[in-house]
């Protein structure tokens, strides 16, 4: 699995750190940005990165942080194949996957510390899609409220 990364200057220190810990567990990433810190950066910029590697192709999972992950779920959510969530939790992080297939995490790094982002990456890296009935009827009704959009 490889996961595409990005981040504002909000979540820019975060995103360093995400990087490392991604490496510590030979986990294959893209950064897609910030590539620097630049205050004035704007989150919809890195969550398009991110949301294109997905829907590209180029990564099967991202995680994008910004201050509060609002805004970057927001942005993300706008591209035809991205699922993202914005979670501060293990529980929300596994459970998207597992239920709703979501693909891209989003995380605040105004709202949480670096230990429990790290608890949420594993929890989200290693959830599945069940693939239930009940969970794949419902994933594609959203897929087909997508392709009518």
């Amino acid at each position: 699995m490889k996961i595409a990364l990005g981040s504002d200057h909000a979540g820019f220190e975060i995103k360093e750190e995400i990087k490392s810990f991604l490496t510590s567990l030979n986990i294959d990433f893209v950064d897609s940005g910030a590539y620097e810190f630049d205050a004035l950066d704007d989150y919809p910029d890195f969550a398009k990165n991110v949301g294109y590697a997905i829907r590209n192709g180029e990564a099967q999972k991202g995680i994008i942080v910004c201050g509060s992950g609002v805004g970057a779920s927001i942005t993300a959510n706008k591209i035809k194949g991205v699922r993202a969530g914005l979670c501060h939790d293990g529980y929300s992080a596994h459970q998207g996957v597992e239920h709703d297939d979501m693909n891209v995490l989003c995380i605040g790094s105004r709202i949480i510390g670096i230990e429990l982002i790290k608890e949420i990456i594993i929890s989200f890296i290693n959830a599945k899609f069940s693939g239930e009935e009940r969970h794949s009827r419902r994933l594609q009704k959203l897929l087909d409220i997508e392709a009518s959009e």
